[in-house]
């Protein structure tokens, strides 16, 4: 038994570790499970949390024909992330025998509060204690196969204002933050459009398809902000998730075609694009496909839903791919326009060409690199209280990565590249001979 529960506690732990906080009201149903340990759903609680809990269509068996069900041996129970580490070391040590009996842990229900020909019961949990808590279902009895639907609603009571708060204690500013952000990107968007009627004779396609990227980011916003704003209030999203999920497929397509397209100089260096170029677009526009299918079954099923784990990594692997993918037509570019400084004459122009094509490379990787690495730490040491912040961080780099793009990329009259006399062409010219190679 202590190996049975060593492997699947364990696993636990690992889900733990990769949750992100929901806080929608959740349904999940359990089919012919035996697992020790069963985790639902996570929230952050202040001082006045509550847990509704409704199970149904209760059912046992026992292939093994083992020993009775023994129903102070089955139940719910809230647990924190440090509490678990502990009751993972009071199990190991022998000091209990099952996770209901650790005084670490906050029991909502056991099965012996109530008569098992009823298959189903309800029960309400009140939290005192501020802190972050997963409910989990605790099965000790070996080889007992168990069946039942579970709905679980999780909130926090304002005494002040009489109003229930659905989401997380670390989420609840999420609404105020996405309506800020879009209000952000609607004044970016009506600045853009601005400048392309006073650029008007120097406007080109991609500029054009820059503003649909605004566009689409500020009216995903929007959806997201509405969404959890409804979450907030009743606890369901009332179809705005629906909306935020369209939305957040095409921006995700149009962001990293644009990448390709500035990385390639269509449109303003070129009014083509080469195969290998079109070949990245054919990879980064399906894998998009696939990571926003991924992103859909992660917050519709929970952190702890069935093939959670495997979509995450599905999610990861192809977001990773995305990323490396749109940065080879900026490497070509750059490779490029070097070759064609040291043999078309124009070298000053093209050191502003390869000079902004560098700067550009650099960005995109930073932004990657904080978008993905940065923000998941920050997401993950931050305290659950906090965090909002992840996601303001999130948001801060991508809207300095869209400045950065339109300000450099952005609509001149002797377009993007100026013109150049004969000094600032020799001067260049010896810029290029001095200079090392650029390391990619």
């Amino acid at each position: 038994m202590a190996a049975l529960y060593h492997s699947s506690l364990f696993s636990i732990v690992f889900a733990f570790l990769i949750a992100t906080v929901l806080a929608e009201i959740r349904s999940t149903q359990i089919r012919s499970d035996s697992r020790s340990t069963i985790p639902f759903d996570e929230f952050g609680y202040t001082h006045f949390g509550r847990l509704n809990l409704t199970v149904t269509d209760i059912s046992f068996s026992n292939p093994k024909s083992g020993p009775e069900p023994v129903p102070s041996e089955l139940g719910f129970f809230l647990v924190t992330r440090e509490a678990w580490q502990h009751v993972l070391e009071q199990l190991q040590d022998g000091d209990i025998r099952c996770t209901l009996h650790s005084d670490l842990v906050k029991r909502v229900f056991t099965f012996d509060q109530f008569q098992p020909s009823a298959r189903q019961f309800t029960t309400s949990f009140s939290v005192s204690d501020a802190n972050q808590f997963t409910l989990v279902f605790a099965n000790c009895m070996p080889n007992l196969v168990i069946s039942m639907n579970v709905h679980s609603v999780m909130y926090n009571f304002n005494p002040k204002t009489g109003q229930l708060d659905f989401l997380s204690a670390g989420k609840t500013a999420l609404p105020v933050i996405y309506y800020l952000f879009f209000a952000v990107y609607v004044l970016m968007g009506a600045f853009w459009v601005s400048a392309l009627y006073k650029k008007r004779l120097s406007v080109y396609r991609i500029h054009f398809f820059m503003l649909a990227v605004v566009i689409l980011k500020a009216l995903n916003l929007l959806c997201e902000a509405e969404d959890k704003s409804y979450i907030k209030k009743t606890g369901t999203a009332h179809g705005w998730d629906v909306l935020f999920y369209i939305f957040s497929f095409l921006k995700g397509i149009t962001l990293f075609t644009l990448i390709v397209l500035i990385g390639t100089g269509w449109s303003f260096l070129k009014p083509y694009l080469q195969d290998k170029e079109k070949k990245v677009l054919m990879i980064v526009i399906p894998l998009q496909v696939v990571a926003n299918l991924a992103q859909v079954v992660i917050d519709e099923t929970g952190p702890f839903g069935e093939n959670s784990y495997t979509w995450k990594q599905v999610f990861l692997l192809v977001d990773i791919v995305c990323c490396c993918a749109v940065l080879f037509p900026i490497v070509w570019s750059i490779k490029n326009l070097r070759e064609a400084a040291k043999t078309d004459g124009k070298a000053a122009v093209n050191l502003m060409k390869l000079t902004l094509f560098r700067q550009y490379y650099v960005i995109v990787i930073c932004y990657i690199y904080f978008t993905r690495v940065v923000v998941y730490a920050l997401e993950t040491i931050t305290s659950y209280r906090y965090q909002w912040t992840s996601v303001v961080a999130a948001e801060a780099a991508t809207l300095a990565f869209y400045v950065f793009t339109g300000y450099n990329f952005r609509p001149k009259v002797h377009n993007p590249y100026f013109a150049i006399d004969d000094e600032e062409e020799e001067a260049a010219s010896e810029a290029l001979k001095l200079e090392d190679e650029f390391e990619l």
